[in-house]
């Protein structure tokens, strides 16, 4: 298929109808909207096959990738549906007049949250269907009562192209305005650049690199009119090995690293990129299971050929800094599309005097990083970044006796994880996908489960109105039978 960037016309053209769906879209109920996306769930359900092979000769990802993938798609779009239905998310609150208070009365207030207006999505590369075209940004903006424009990600355009034909569908089905959602191309900067700088766009929702998260993100706030950016960039997910634990637990451990730092060729958000500990016997055995288990794991196609070049050139890169030894590696160290995994390690000292070190390698890397007692690891943690996730494996009563490095992690992290690894996101209501910057530019908000709506509400105050005039969710009969604070009690 022949993909053709949009142009500056055809972008203003697409916001213009957004804005006009907008105008509509936002008032139709909770329920109608529920009906919306879960028949854009069937949509893409009813693709079948021809949309599991088309990302997968897109991607290099395996059926199973994709499969699951499509289930979590789907799956998201359902569990919104259930929530806009249920229609509690607009934190709807009321506190009637009391026009005899002395000595000034006390007007009628009554708040909730309303859409922000159109949103713009940049597709993700490395998740051709759950943080793409129909992903979690297009998902919770749709139910939040805003409508959106995607810009295909060029490494899947013709994957995008079948999931936007199936919400076109959808929207044909359930009578939605017909510009509620828009599907635009371009591989250049400028079509992001005009979708961004486009004054009728109120949000932007982005899953990629820092570099790419951070221009879009400089570029909102020198609008006349700044918007938010909801940018998911750059975490390398400390891993802290305990002392003790590890002297006992280090197969165990090993193995568990392994597996995550390789899962999907490395390429997840969240792949431990750091392996934090102090040196000592249990240490060097890990590295030693680590190597073990790292050079029967065969090298990978990655996504395309972008990631793959930048996986190789930060690899060599990171393993030219001082101080930085190979561990382990494949055996093979494929081709070049594909990545072989290979964990490196460094002192703390020389870790602690190189910011190169902290920063991410998209891929199946990890870096160990040796510390000499517990001050050196407390450091190289206080060192960090902003993450999505930061994890502490150890047994339960040495953990208890750490908890000063739970504070601190809490500082740095959007989800913390005892006994386990990053990778694999739980989509649910208690999920958190985010994090102090660089890992998001806006740590305040999650990409994943419902609060992922949030991002693209607003709270807005009616004073004095009559209840003709009122939104449904705030008028005194509650037709919706939604919870609401009335008068400081939580009432349905």
């Amino acid at each position: 298929m022949n993909f053709i960037d949009a142009t500056p016309l055809q972008v203003d053209a697409a916001l213009r109808e957004a804005q006009l769906a907008f105008l509509s879209y936002k008032n139709i109920s909770g329920k109608k909207k529920a009906d919306f996306l879960r028949e854009i769930a069937n949509e893409i359900e009813a693709l079948g096959q021809q949309l599991v092979e088309t990302a997968m000769r897109e991607t290099n990802l395996t059926e199973a990738r994709i499969v699951g993938e499509r289930t979590r798609t789907t799956g998201h779009c359902r569990m919104f549906a259930d929530l806009v239905e249920e229609g509690s998310w607009v934190d709807a609150r009321i506190d009637t007049a009391l026009p005899n208070r002395t000595p000034a009365p006390k007007p009628d207030l009554r708040k909730m949250l309303m859409p922000l207006g159109p949103v713009v999505v940049f597709g993700a590369a490395n998740f051709p269907l759950a943080y793409s075209t129909m992903g979690g940004d297009s998902v919770s903006a749709l139910a939040a009562g805003c409508p959106v424009i995607v810009k295909a990600h060029p490494a899947h355009a013709e994957t995008s192209t079948l999931v936007a034909g199936a919400i076109q569908k959808a929207i044909e089905k359930t009578g939605m305005p017909s510009t509620v959602f828009q599907h635009l191309y371009g591989k250049s900067f400028e079509v992001g650049q005009a979708l961004v700088n486009h004054p009728l766009t109120k949000a932007v929702g982005f899953t990629g690199s820092l570099a790419g998260g951070k221009a879009l993100f400089d570029l909102a706030n020198k609008r006349h009119e700044p918007i938010p950016v909801f940018a998911e960039m750059s975490s390398v997910n400390p891993v802290v090995l305990l002392p003790e634990s590890l002297k006992i637990d280090f197969e165990k451990t090993a193995s568990l690293l392994a597996g995550s730092i390789t899962l999907g060729v490395g390429q997840f958000c969240t792949n431990p990129g750091l392996i934090i500990a102090i040196e000592n016997d249990g240490l060097r055995n890990l590295a030693q299971k680590l190597s073990e288990e790292i050079v029967k794991i065969l090298p990978g196609n990655m996504l395309h050929q972008g990631i793959a070049d930048n996986y190789n050139r930060r690899l060599v890169e990171t393993l030219k800094q001082q101080g930085v030894s190979i561990e382990a590696e494949s055996i093979q160290k494929g081709n070049e599309h594909q990545g072989h995994a290979v964990i490196a390690s460094v002192y703390a000292e020389q870790f602690l005097k190189n910011h190169l070190l902290a920063e991410e390698v998209f891929g199946p890397f990890s870096l160990i990083i040796k510390c000499k007692d517990l001050t050196e690891l407390h450091s190289v943690i206080n060192h960090g970044k902003g993450q999505l996730t930061s994890s502490i494996i150890g047994h339960e009563d040495e953990i208890e006796k750490h908890k000063n490095l739970i504070n601190v992690l809490i500082e740095k992290a959007g989800r913390l994880i005892i006994n386990g690894v990053p990778t694999g996101v739980e989509v649910c209501p208690s999920q958190n996908h985010g994090g102090p910057y660089p890992a998001t530019t806006d740590s305040r908000f999650t990409a994943v489960g419902t609060d992922a709506i949030k991002r693209f509400a607003r709270p807005v105050a009616f004073q004095n109105f009559s209840d003709a005039l009122l939104p449904n969710e705030l008028r005194e009969a509650n037709p919706l039978g939604i919870w609401r604070l009335y008068n400081n009690e939580w009432k349905k």
